[in-house]
């Protein structure tokens, strides 16, 4: 069942680039949720008498576990988040409700995760989660423009470290040498194809900006993937 909860932005981080990691302490513990879930976050007050304000949606960064901080993370691109980086500042209270989304990855069947920039956010809690004795592949491919915007990785490298399932691929358009064995580019499933166990029974998920979630999905089809096998996280 979803809520509605005032939470302190406790911590807001600057990434660069105008990339921005926000820590939020609802007033009560959050409501259940499960990986992959988001949340709508609203800069306005939110009186419970009227209509819920104008709010976007965001990926629930966190693990499940963590109902007491919850974490997100932006990208300042348009007028809403805009707004964020003026308001949401330490100390300062926004109002959210949670959870929302059937982006849940099957945790049964061999996986690719394509990430591209904040779109990683969409796994970081099922791989926060994942058992160390997982039988499946769980192949990660993130990308990012610059190495100091693949801001999740040393929480990936953390989650590969603890279960030997998870395989990490990093993509860089501009790199600078600072993260080892990157590819130079885009996320590109030419690269990530020859990385996979068996690729017909491989479930594929997608997350990122709409023209990396359009030409993912048209190479693995390409490809010769199942469309029903493609999975798109779109609520932007």
């Amino acid at each position: 069942m979803t809520q509605k909860l005032a939470c302190l932005v406790e911590r807001v981080i600057a990434h660069g680039e105008r990339v921005y990691t926000l820590v939020l302490k609802p007033e009560r513990p959050a409501p259940r949720f499960r990986p992959g879930q988001f949340l709508h976050l609203a800069l306005d007050r939110y009186d419970p008498t009227g209509f819920w304000p104008d709010s976007r949606v965001f990926s629930i960064a966190s693990g499940p576990a963590e109902r007491d901080r919850l974490s997100l993370t932006y990208a300042v691109h348009g007028r809403f988040t805009e707004r964020m980086e003026a308001e949401a500042l330490e100390g300062r209270h926004v109002w959210i409700k949670l959870p929302y989304g059937d982006f849940v990855i099957d945790a049964n069947a061999d996986v690719a995760l394509f990430a591209g920039g904040t779109g990683v956010t969409a796994f970081t809690a099922f791989l926060e989660v994942l058992p160390p004795e997982c039988p499946h592949q769980v192949l990660v491919a993130y990308g990012a423009r610059h190495d100091s915007l693949l801001i999740y990785r040393d929480a990936l490298e953390r989650c590969a470290a603890r279960a030997r399932a998870i395989e990490l691929m990093y993509f860089v358009e501009q790199p600078q040498g600072v993260v080892p064995s990157t590819h130079t580019g885009r996320v590109a499933v030419d690269t990530v194809w020859p990385r996979l166990r068996d690729a017909r029974r491989t479930q594929f998920y997608i997350s990122g900006p709409p023209p990396m979630l359009k030409g993912i999905a048209r190479d693995l089809t390409d490809r010769g993937a199942d469309p029903g096998a493609i999975h798109i996280d779109a609520w932007e």
